[in-house]
């Protein structure tokens, strides 16, 4: 029975952190103490429902346990005795016996959603406390993530939490005419951290599925709360980060090595992510295609192609070239590249990308360097090639884009002998 427990308080957590803990602050009006007052509701969960059984709508229940706690720590705090009825008032009339429904606050998670991406707070703190409020990751994983330690993860996130409170951050969706502004951060935050699973900067593994998961359910999330007709671009994110993540079981081998794109085995790509993400690429770019609509676009030219032979490089080059023109950025250049090397030839790949080299913006990046190397081996110029490599390994701090970039070298070297 206990551990049938475990299993649902767990699944609960995973599922619904995010959702209860909107509802607590905005009952609660304060950050801390919702935070505080929703961990300790999950933590009583595990002894009350072995003894009572599981109630029959527990995310209702841990809502009111959590409420409950919050009012003992408000009124714990006398500085806030005077809002205690109100909160009282507003708490108990919020948290009927209805079940979920009656709990309801769709706009709840958009608040939380907005109110961590404020662009009054460092975009790396903006990530962290996404991932802890939203996501329900705990400390130490986001300290993961972000390669430092607990007790510093911890630091930040408080910091956070009390500029929130101490620049008066409203609790608030933003109005229509600031919209914009608000979700392009909130959009950017989410793709940074699906990023950082899809491509760990640093670590064993090669990829963190649980923070893809989560930017993919908080991407959805978005989308849905944003009412019938969604920004293009909320769209264009969504297909982007399901289409990427549709190849995961197909980019690392079973040693954990990385496999590039063009090597990997197209049947272990997740269909249905694929068949939900293409009608949202089409939706994202009817209205004029902001950059994720076309990094979504780009994405899909690879999962309609079921060779890597099939592959529409020309219409890969033509969606970067547009990329470039919308939002130019060195990264984006460097991706482009690929394309040209297709369409064009390796040699005029690596002339681009030694230009990229030259201006220093990507001088530390791995990637360009890789790239590189891959344009010179590809012209059988193997000095070169051994040269870029191994300034990709001076720079990567994954250990599976080590070992990948590692045996590239190997065969570079092999050639090297070959032709002595």
């Amino acid at each position: 029975m206990a551990d049938g427990v475990e299993a649902i308080v767990s699944a609960t957590y995973r599922s619904d952190w995010g959702r209860i803990l909107a509802t607590v602050i905005r009952l609660a009006g304060d950050f801390t103490i919702a935070e505080e007052s929703t961990q300790e509701a999950f933590e009583a969960a595990l002894g009350t429902w072995r003894t009572d059984g599981i109630p029959e709508h527990p995310r209702a229940w841990l809502i009111r346990t959590s409420r409950n706690i919050a009012i003992d720590r408000l009124r714990r705090r006398q500085r806030l005795m005077g809002k205690l009825e109100t909160y009282g008032a507003d708490l108990q009339g919020s948290t009927g016996d209805g079940g979920d429904a009656a709990l309801e606050i769709p706009d709840d998670r958009l608040r939380l959603i907005f109110t961590c991406c404020h662009p009054t707070l460092a975009l790396e703190a903006q990530v962290a406390l996404t991932l802890r409020t939203l996501a329900g990751l705990q400390t130490d994983e986001i300290a993961r993530a972000f390669l430092v330690q607990p007790a510093t993860m911890a630091q930040r996130l408080v910091r956070a939490k009390r500029k929130i409170t101490e620049a008066r951050i409203p609790y608030i969706v933003p109005e229509a005419t600031e919209m914009p502004e608000r979700l392009h951060a909130v959009l950017e935050v989410l793709y940074l951290v699906f990023n950082e699973g899809y491509a760990a900067t640093r670590g064993a593994a090669m990829l963190r599925t649980d923070l893809c998961a989560e930017a993919i359910r908080l991407t959805r999330l978005v989308r849905e709360l944003s009412g019938p007709e969604p920004p293009s671009e909320v769209s264009g994110l969504l297909a982007l980060l399901l289409l990427q993540d549709s190849r995961r079981d197909a980019r690392v081998d079973q040693n954990g090595d990385l496999i590039v794109l063009g090597e990997q085995d197209r049947t272990l790509w997740h269909r249905d992510q694929i068949e939900e993400a293409l009608p949202l690429v089409d939706e994202a770019l009817r209205p004029g295609p902001g950059p994720f609509a076309l990094q979504a676009a780009i994405a899909a030219v690879h999962a309609r192609a079921a060779r890597r032979e099939d592959t529409d490089w020309q219409r890969i080059l033509e969606l970067y070239t547009e990329l470039d023109r919308l939002q130019p950025s060195p990264v984006v250049a460097l991706n482009r590249t690929v394309a040209v090397a297709m369409v064009n030839g390796p040699a005029a790949a690596l002339a681009l990308a030694d230009e990229l080299a030259k201006d220093g913006a990507l001088s530390e990046y791995h990637l360009l360097h890789a790239a590189r190397a891959d344009y010179a081996f590809r012209l059988r110029d193997f000095g070169k090639a051994e040269k870029a490599y191994l300034r990709a390994l001076e720079l990567v701090g994954n250990d599976s884009e080590r070992r990948f970039l590692k045996k590239r070298l190997d065969e570079v070297r092999e050639r090297q002998r070959e032709g002595a």
